[in-house]
């Protein structure tokens, strides 16, 4: 025993990146998201834990996802923004929230496999919670509407919940050895947004009132933004150990978001939307 804590104690402990960014419009955060998977998967970056909120709220849709999942006539006039993300999964609505995106390889500790590397990272996900107060765990079976355009009304293995009631969910892709995987702390939610932009009838209001929770609802009010960045920094550090060092997005880094954030753009892409 002694043996193996001297061996642990002389092991290297890995150092992560850590970048705290300004609120930007959906499409460059994902475009962001993007640059800094490849710059990792590449060699020529840290892995990166990033945390970041969003200029206006807005819907992102899955990678496979279809547009007409979201109401564009709704979006347009509540000032929201649509973009498609890298990653699989369905619509969120971003808004009251603290979004993370964790980008690693396997030769930094993430086990090969969705189902693995899901349980890997998402267990620092849930020492968040915890450190916040809400004794979150990784949910034990998928539940819900499987065919839903919203996300948050179906639970998946890869979301986090508190009993029956999903707290947040996250999606992965993965370039070569290097996963994404991102997701979202919500503090408050807006239902009948969500109602609203996700072709929601009153039966589906229900149920997303029902099956999900936010931080606020389990807390009795939502902690200040940098409450969730100090724990979600401290709980990544101490449960996946690692050393988070601060630091900004490279030059390349930055070029490369503004080129993959026109990919993402639906908005943009599409045009106003006509009335039908």
């Amino acid at each position: 025993m002694e043996a193996d804590e001297r061996r642990s104690a002389l092991r290297p402990v890995r150092t992560w990146r850590v970048i705290i960014q300004d609120r930007v419009d959906g499409a460059l955060n994902m475009g962001i998201d993007k640059a800094v998977l490849t710059s990792v998967a590449d060699g020529e970056a840290p892995p990166t834990l990033r945390l970041y909120q969003w200029r206006v709220p807005t819907v992102s849709l899955g990678r496979f996802q279809q547009i007409a999942d979201v109401d564009r006539e709704a979006c347009e006039r509540r000032g929201f923004d649509i973009v498609r993300r890298p990653t699989g999964g369905r619509g969120v609505l971003h808004d009251d929230e603290l979004t993370y995106s964790i980008v690693a390889s396997l030769a930094d500790g993430v086990p090969r496999g969705v189902s693995a590397s899901y349980r890997y990272l998402c267990a620092a996900l849930a020492e968040t919670y915890r450190d916040l107060g809400v004794p979150a765990e990784l949910t034990a079976r998928p539940r819900g509407t499987p065919h839903a355009a919203a996300c948050y009304l179906h639970a998946t293995n890869a979301d986090l919940s508190l009993g029956a009631a999903k707290l947040s969910g996250s999606a992965q892709v993965w370039d070569r050895e290097t996963v994404l995987q991102h997701g979202s702390f919500v503090r408050t939610r807006d239902v009948t947004a969500e109602v609203d932009v996700f072709h929601l009838d009153s039966d589906a209001a229900g149920e997303l009132r029902r099956v999900t929770v936010t931080l606020a609802d389990a807390l009795g009010s939502a902690p200040a933004i940098e409450r969730i960045v100090e724990a979600v920094a401290r709980a990544v550090s101490t449960t996946l150990g690692v050393a988070l060092e601060p630091a900004a997005l490279s030059l390349a880094e930055k070029r490369r978001a503004d080129v993959f954030a026109e990919t993402f753009s639906i908005s943009r892409s599409l045009g106003p939307a006509r009335s039908r």
